[in-house]
């Protein structure tokens, strides 16, 4: 028995070794390196860990001059982010910041950006990634909530950071003049000149605390550490077999950094030593434009962000990408054919949440077939969809997800946990597993209305309105009823120079949906309310003061 149990383990491991073999030599991980460069990739991470730090430095030691990060001001090596990083953190801990610290980060896309978060990490401290749509009290509860040592941020916050951030020690990442103050990321960098202390290990690898969206509460920190080295590899080896990311490319970065998705694919680009072109602020035209600049092979950003990017006329050349990698919110299955007519069978949409990280992944063939389709569950995850009970419902059946792998989080930082069976977590949401076996996400678990007895979840009704052809944006709220408890109200956005009356958006469901699934009233409007991350801000539609 022992032996059999020896064997089953020793073949289990090799052909996990083989997988993350052929992935590496299939992404381009396998490349020969010279001998020095190697030992010097060993030492970067024995000295700093498998951290940004970590990553950042092995890469300045392979390639040196590779092109790291380029902004709206300029381009900065692998060497050169490396070096920056060292001089900044020393600031850092000239400021108090040590191991076990956490330290907010406040900033927009830019090499700054990058700069201060591979500079805290230096230090063993935790990165705690602000949201930039924050109001004021909303930057003063996190930052007390959190225990937060320091602060990061671009100059542009600096009236609320004044306001809300106290005495807390604080450096500025991006100055809008250029001018490079003196307690800036600039203007230390410039101080030091080409020299650059020698910085000792801090012992320990600090976290990523993520903030939640905020969108139905308050924001809470998402606390997740390095993950050891086999559940990381295979949650490695899944994403990259999912998504065909190659090392040494081109990555648009659209997406916001300081959110889970925008965060993932920066820590992608250090693994495969990508190059990432990113501008502070999204504008659709100018993606496009450093697509071909760039030759770029992939971007990474929102659903909503691809909307945009279909309504700009005319198009650079874009034959150099392969991936257009979403995540964040949902991704209308209209939008997706659309978008994949015109670009090409480039779009990979990712499912998770910053508690659990991923989950799945839509890929082209998926999204062509089953467009309303969340993918097929990447491996190394574990997915149960319960009923009411906690009990697996039978296959096809919808009921609440419950997700969990190597890479989820170790809940919340303020003590609190969402829901958990056993290992997993919930996420939130309710779905179903389809005879085909792919993910069927049919809305959040608490956006569920009950219209006259019967149980109806907006997402079902928004798909159905995204069909209509004068339809661009929509979202479905519930609102009370005096007769059926609940009704349904439509928010939706026409498309220019479209005419849809409510009466034909209504007739327009009716012809796919039952009867109580047709919404009561349909409001327009000129665009609907959203964060920074492209979610809609549904609570506003509900009431536009909150």
């Amino acid at each position: 028995m022992v032996v059999d149990r020896l064997t089953s383990f020793a073949s289990g491991a090799v052909r996990g070794g083989l997988a993350v073999a052929q992935v590496a030599h299939r992404v381009g991980l396998t490349t020969p390196v010279r001998p020095d460069r190697l030992l010097g990739m060993g030492a970067a991470i024995r000295h700093w860990g498998r951290t940004p730090a970590g990553l950042y430095a092995a890469n300045a030691a392979r390639d040196p001059n590779a092109l790291a990060v380029s902004d709206e001001r300029e381009q900065v090596t692998f060497a050169e982010i490396d070096r920056r990083s060292s001089i900044v953190a020393a600031a850092l801990a000239e400021r108090g910041v040590g191991p076990g610290d956490a330290v907010a980060l406040l900033a927009r896309n830019s090499a700054a950006f990058i700069v201060a978060m591979v500079a805290i990490s230096k230090l063993g401290a935790d990165v705690l990634y602000a949201n930039t749509g924050f109001a004021g009290p909303q930057l003063g509860d996190v930052l007390a909530g959190e225990n937060v040592s320091a602060i990061i941020a671009d100059d542009e916050f600096a009236e609320i950071v004044d306001a809300h951030a106290g005495s807390l020690p604080r450096l500025w990442a991006w100055d809008d003049a250029g001018d490079a103050p003196a307690d800036s990321i600039a203007g230390i960098v410039a101080a030091a000149g080409d020299s650059a202390p020698d910085l000792p290990s801090p012992g320990v690898e600090g976290r990523h605390v993520i903030l939640t969206s905020g969108t139905t509460g308050k924001p809470k920190g998402a606390a997740r550490g390095t993950p050891n080295a086999l559940h990381g590899a295979v949650s490695a080896i899944a994403l990259l077999h999912a998504i065909p990311y190659r090392a040494g490319g081109v990555t648009v970065l659209a997406a916001p950094a300081f959110h889970a998705w925008g965060l993932g694919n920066l820590t992608i680009g250090m693994i495969l030593r990508s190059t990432l072109v990113t501008r502070r602020r999204f504008d659709p035209s100018t993606v496009l434009d450093l697509v071909e600049e760039y030759g770029a092979d992939t971007i990474a950003a929102v659903p909503v962000m691809c909307q945009r990017m279909l309504d700009v006329e005319g198009s650079p050349d874009t034959s150099t990408l392969r991936i257009v990698a979403l995540s964040g919110s949902a991704l209308a299955p209209t939008l997706a054919t659309r978008f994949m007519d015109r670009f090409g069978d480039v779009l990979y949409s990712l499912y998770g949440s910053t508690e659990i990280a991923y989950v799945s992944v839509a890929g082209p063939t998926d999204l062509r077939e089953a467009p309303t389709t969340a993918g097929k569950v990447l491996q190394g995850v574990t997915v149960r969809i319960v009923d009411e009970n906690d009990a697996d419902v039978e296959p096809g059946e919808v009921g609440r997800i419950f997700a969990g792998s190597g890479m989820s989080f170790e809940g919340y930082t303020s003590g609190e946990d969402k829901a958990r069976l056993g290992t997993l977590a919930s996420i939130g949401d309710v779905g179903r597993i389809g005879e085909d076996g792919r993910l069927y996400v049919e809305g959040r678990d608490d956006d569920m209305i009950v219209s006259g007895g019967e149980n109806v979840f907006p997402a079902e009704v928004e798909d159905a309105l995204h069909g209509h052809p004068d339809v661009l944006d929509v979202a479905v709220i519930g609102v009370e009823d005096e007769k059926f408890g609940q009704a349904l109200v439509a928010h939706v956005v026409l498309r220019d120079g479209t005419s849809a009356t409510a009466d034909d958006l209504r007739a327009h469901v009716k012809k796919q949906l039952a009867n109580y699934k047709v919404p009561r009233e349909v409001e327009f409007h000129d665009s609907l309310p959203r964060n920074e991350t492209g979610k809609v801000l549904k609570r506003k539609l509900a009431d536009p003061q909150a």
